[in-house]
Order: structure tokens, then sequence, then C-alpha cells
């Protein structure tokens, strides 16, 4: 395994930052985490890592479908229960946060949904709350609620997955050096993205990696939003060993507006690609093909992916699902840093990435309102290593403030010992 943690924090926040022998001494008593979306992919992989984690927590598995719920309960142990809640009922919700200490979101797809349904229950109740949304309207809609969170001592985080989530910190980690060093202004920021097959998604995400390709791409460029063709604009990007160069395309993912807006750097943007390669092209072929109406209506994509998934079961089982996140940082003086990310198997990595935020809100480090991952406020930053080194259990490459020709796998010489 090849883990280089060069970058925590600061050098003065590293000498003091929490381990995590200290960080489950911040609990007093064993705390309650409703996991919702719980007999999912996302949200049982996240209750799975809640309980290698932190064995000592209570885990409540929430979800609509009582048989899966219990039956998936019942394998994480004594220490978990099932309550059936439905994510749309306001009631219902506020009755099963009662005595629960964080709420964990996983009940997605995020596109479209018009309420923030769960978090207002969350600030009714006072319970502190964790989204892995990967919509940009609904995670500003979420961040909206801010000061009635503040006022309700309620911390809460949005976009709290692997990507984005895990992958704000690592750019929010980059630019923090870069600008502790004064070494160059950060200039241009840009996450890469791959996943093989769906990542042993769910059709869940699936509808999702659709319903993103009706969605104009927004970028921006030298601090002017623009807007760009979804899955266009191919690089061809080195995620280093064990994935080696993959084609890359836009997206219009969350974190490319939260890291314009918090981490102020001018030029953002996002792309995500998969394989085998012809998956590349049908998300192309949809994009280009499928009317827009179509592609933003949730029911209708959900019965595409309920048609297509015997496919791209079978085909996952031949492509794998591992998954690996490249975050680029250019600064002004030509200073080039990058972050990389990469683990065997999506479903096991997106549960830690989430646990990982989930355990760092019950232990103190966010404050009382709405926030980003990449916010100082939302994850402290004495607290980002602690965060970063249980979202990366069973990485097979972890690495953070690096050169590029650290990572690549045919890096150039240019002589006397110096790559680029």
């Amino acid at each position: 395994m090849d883990v280089v943690r060069a970058c925590a924090p600061a050098a003065a926040a590293a000498a003091t930052a929490p381990s995590a022998d200290t960080a489950k001494r911040k609990l007093s008593r064993r705390a309650r985490v409703l996991v919702l979306g719980g007999a999912g992919r996302v949200g049982g992989s996240t209750a799975t890592a809640l309980s290698k984690l932190r064995p000592d927590l209570s885990i409540l598995i929430g979800d609509r479908n009582r048989e899966k719920g219990e039956s998936f309960a019942a394998k994480l142990g004594e220490q978990s229960e099932f309550v059936q809640v439905d994510t749309s009922n306001a009631s219902m919700l506020e009755k099963a946060l009662q005595g629960v200490d964080l709420v964990v979101h996983t009940a997605g797809p995020f596109q479209r949904t018009e309420e923030c349904t769960v978090l207002q229950a969350a600030i009714s109740t006072k319970t502190a709350y964790v989204d892995v949304c990967d919509d940009t309207v609904y995670s500003w809609r979420a961040k909206g609620f801010h000061e009635e969170a503040k006022s309700a001592g309620v911390p809460a985080i949005t976009t709290a997955g692997i990507y984005p989530g895990v992958s704000n910190v690592m750019a929010a980690e980059l630019v923090n050096a870069a600008r502790r060093e004064n070494d160059g202004e950060p200039e241009r920021l840009r996450f890469f993205y791959y996943t093989a097959g769906s990542g042993g998604a769910g059709p869940t995400i699936l509808t999702t990696s659709f319903m993103l390709l009706g969605e104009d791409v927004i970028a921006y460029n030298k601090g002017e939003e623009i807007k760009l063709k979804p899955y266009s604009g191919a690089l061809n990007i080195d995620f280093g060993k064990g994935v080696r160069k993959k084609n890359v395309y836009l997206l219009n993912l969350p974190e490319v507006k939260s890291a314009f807006k918090i981490l102020g750097v001018p030029t953002v943007s996002a792309r995500f690609g998969t394989a085998p390669f012809f998956w590349n092209w049908g998300m192309q072929a949809f994009a280009n093909f499928l009317p827009v109406e179509f592609l933003r209506d949730k029911n209708k994509v959900q019965k595409l992916v309920k048609s297509v998934d015997p496919l791209v079961r079978a085909i996952d089982g031949i492509a794998g699902e591992r998954v690996s996140m490249r975050v680029d940082l250019d600064c002004s003086n030509g200073r080039n840093t990058i972050g990389l990310f990469t683990h065997k198997k999506l479903s096991v990595s997106v549960g830690f990435a989430t646990a990982a935020f989930a355990l760092a809100v019950l232990e103190g480090n966010t404050q009382p309102g709405v926030w980003f991952p990449e916010e100082p406020e939302g994850i402290a930053i004495e607290a980002r290593k602690l965060l970063l080194e249980r979202a990366s259990q069973g990485a097979s490459n972890f690495m953070i403030n690096k050169p590029s020709w650290m990572v690549e796998t045919d890096p150039k010489e240019v002589g006397l010992g110096i790559y680029v």
C-alpha cells in the first residue's frame, strides 16, 4: 500500500491534531446514529464502516423496506436496530429522530428533490446532520438553512460522501498548503474521478449519474461562471498505479461551485470517467440524443435504470468497482500539486468516507450551521488529518500535496534526475 500523508492541515495544527483515541474520548456516552437509506448500498456501507470504526456506537438502520432493514440490522449486531421511516414524511422523521445524536442522510437521489425534509426535521429536533448529496441545487438549498441551524445549535454538513466530500477536503488541503507556504496564488483547481463499471452502485446512484446528463455543466474560468455540455471536454488523466490513464468528461458536480466560492480559486471544473470504454460512449450518447426533458424526469430515468440494471450488474462482475480521485491545483508561479485516492471497491470506500464525516461531527469538530466539507467551520482544520485517515481505510494509494510526477505512471525526466 502506497500511503503518503505529507500535508496535514498546517504545521502547528498537525502537532495538535486529535488522534482516534483522543477523539473517541470526546464521546462520554454511547452515541445513537440514525442512517437513513440504511438498507441501501451507500447507507449500508456507511453503517458497516461506522460499526468498524466505532464499535461502541448504537446504529439505527432507517429505511422504508422493513424486510431488508431488519435483515441488515441483524447482520450488524446487537448494537444495531431497524427503524421504519419515510424521508418524505416530516412527522415520521421527527419521531424517528427523538433521542438520536446524529442523522446520516443517504436516501437519494437528491436530484430534482424540492424539499430538504430531513435537514428541517434535524433542525426541529436539534439533531446533528450529515448528507451525501451530490446535486448542486440541493446542496445550496440545504445551505440556505444555515442561519436556522445555527440558531438551533445544530451542526450540519452537506455533500459529505466520497466525491463530493473527501475530494473537497483534499482540495482544501492543497489550497491551504499553497497559501501557507506563500508558494504562488492558487489559480486552477480540477477534480478528476474514475470508477470502474458502476462502482458496485445501486439503482439510486445510477439514476443520479443519468440525471446529471440532463444538466448544463457549471464551471469557472478566471472568476467567470461558464456553462458547458455534459460529458464533453474529454481529458486523458493519469490516476497512477492500479488505474493508469483514463478518459474523463465534464459533469455538473457540486464541489465545483462550493470550492470556487469557499476556497477562492478562480478556475474550477470536475470530470468523471468509467470503464469499460463503451460505458463512456453510452453516457455520451444519452447526453447527446436523449431529450433533456427525459433526463430531468426522475420517474422516467428510474424506469430506464431498471431496464439496464441487469446488463450493468453483469459487466460490473468483469470490470470490478475500483475508484480513484485525483485533485490538481495549479498556482501562479507554476507550482502544481495533487491529491490522489484510490480504492479497489467504491462500495466499501464510500462507507468509510461518509463515516469519517459522521464521526467528525459527533466528536465536536463542526460548528452549528450548515457547511460544505471544505469550510473550516464544517470540519475543523486540525480534524482533517484524522478524517482523511479514516476515509482512506483500505485505500491502495493515498497521497496529498505531492507533485504530479509522483503519481504518473510514465513521468518524463528533463535531466539531473528531475521529472515533470
